[in-house]
C-alpha cells in the first residue's frame, strides 16, 4: 500500500468509526440485528448484479479470433468478476486492483491476454458512463415522485455526478490516446530500463481497446448490460430496507441505490470507499424518512455483504494462485 492510500484508508476509517459513535454503537447494532437471516439474502441476491456485470464483459471478449483458447462461460466470467469485485472491496489496492485481477482471470481462463486487458479497459469506462447515466435517472426519478430535490442535496448531487462525469472522461481520453503504451514509455524512460518487450504488448492492447471502441454494437450492448445491473442492484437496498424493518418505495430505494453509489463512486480513491459510502447515506436518509441509525445500518450490510462474498473470494484468489504456481512447469535451463 503506498503512502496516499495509506493515508485515505486511515481517514476513512476514522470517519467510519466518528459516524458509528456519533449515532451510538447500540442503537445502529440494534437496528442491523432486525435484518437477521436477511443478511444471508442480500449476499445471495448480489449474485444477480455479479452475473450482470459479468455478462456485460463477456460481450466485448471475441471467442472466435485465434488467440482466444476458448469460449470463456458464465461461470468462468462470473468467477472473474467476483474475484475483481473483492478485491476492490476489501484490499488497500484502490480501484485498480480488481481490473488487473479480472485481467489476469481471464487471461488464466482462456482469454488472450491482450483482449482481456482490452475488455476490462473498455467495461470499467463503460460502468462508470453508465453510473452516470442511473444516478440522473434515480434522481429524475426522485424529483417527479417528490416534486423535486431537496434544496440541500442538489449541490452535493451536481458535484458527485459531475466528478464521475469527468473523471470518465479522462479515462475515455486517455485510452484513446494509446494510455498503456505511453505510461510504460514514460516509466522505461523515467528509471533508464529497457521494457521494448513489455512496450510493445502495451502497444497491442492499444490497439484492441482502440478496435472495440469501433464496434458499436459490442459498446452498446455492454453498456445495456452495465446499465441493467445498475438496476438490479437497486433491488439490494429495497431488500435490505425491509429485513431492517423500515421498508421503502421503489422509487426512494432507487433513490438510495443511484444517489449512493454516485457518492460511492465519487469516492474510489478511498480503499472500499470507507466512510464516503456511510456519510453518503446519512446525507440521503431524511429525504426518505429513514431514522439516521438505519441508514448506517443499510451501510453495514452493504458492508456485511461484501465481507460475506469478498472474503471467500479473496481465499478463492490466493488458493486459485498457490495452485497455479505449484502446476506451472519447471523450465531448466541448458
Amino acid at each position: 500500500m503506498n503512502r496516499v492510500a495509506f493515508i485515505l484508508l486511515s481517514l476513512g476509517t476514522a470517519l467510519f468509526v466518528a459516524l458509528l459513535a456519533w449515532q451510538g454503537f447500540g442503537a445502529v447494532a440494534a437496528s442491523l440485528g432486525h435484518a437477521g437471516w436477511g443478511l444471508l439474502i442480500v449476499a445471495a441476491f448480489h449474485l444477480l448484479p455479479l452475473a450482470i456485470d459479468a455478462a456485460a464483459i463477456g460481450v466485448l471478449l471475441d471467442p472466435g479470433r485465434p488467440s482466444n483458447r476458448t469460449t470463456l462461460t458464465m461461470p468462468a466470467l462470473l468467477a472473474a468478476r467476483w474475484i475483481g469485485e473483492s478485491v476492490n472491496s476489501l484490499l488497500p489496492a484502490g480501484q485498480l486492483g480488481g481490473p488487473v485481477v479480472m485481467v489476469r482471470q481471464l487471461a488464466q481462463r482462456g482469454a488472450a491476454l491482450t483482449d482481456a486487458a482490452a475488455a476490462i479497459a473498455v467495461n470499467t469506462t463503460m460502468m462508470a458512463f453508465t453510473q452516470v447515466v442511473f444516478a440522473i435517472v434515480g434522481l429524475a426519478a426522485f424529483a417527479v415522485a417528490e416534486h423535486g430535490v431537496a434544496h440541500g442535496l442538489r449541490v452535493p448531487a451536481a458535484v458527485a455526478i459531475a466528478f464521475l462525469l469527468l473523471s470518465t472522461i479522462g479515462f475515455y481520453a486517455a485510452q484513446r490516446r494509446r494510455m498503456f503504451g505511453n505510461v510504460l514509455r514514460f516509466v522505461s524512460k523515467t528509471f533508464g530500463r529497457d521494457w521494448s518487450g513489455l512496450t510493445a504488448r502495451a502497444d497491442a492492447i492499444d490497439a484492441a481497446v482502440h478496435a472495440l471502441y469501433g464496434a458499436r454494437r459490442k459498446i452498446a450492448a455492454t453498456c445495456a448490460w452495465s446499465l441493467f445491473g445498475w438496476f438490479v442492484g437497486t433491488g439490494e437496498v429495497w431488500l435490505a430496507l425491509d429485513f431492517l424493518g423500515h421498508p421503502v418505495g421503489l422509487v426512494d430505494a432507487l433513490f438510495l441505490e443511484s444517489a449512493g453509489q454516485a457518492i460511492r463512486g465519487a469516492a474510489f480513491a478511498i480503499p472500499g470507499s470507507l466512510g464516503a459510502q456511510e456519510g453518503g447515506f446519512l446525507l440521503l436518509a431524511p429525504l426518505v424518512g429513514l431514522p439516521l441509525d438505519v441508514a448506517l445500518a443499510l451501510s453495514l450490510v452493504k458492508r456485511a455483504r461484501e465481507l460475506a462474498l469478498g472474503l471467500p473470494g479473496i481465499v478463492y484468489l490466493h488458493w486459485s494462485e498457490r495452485h497455479r504456481h505449484r502446476h506451472a512447469p519447471v523450465v531448466i535451463a541448458d
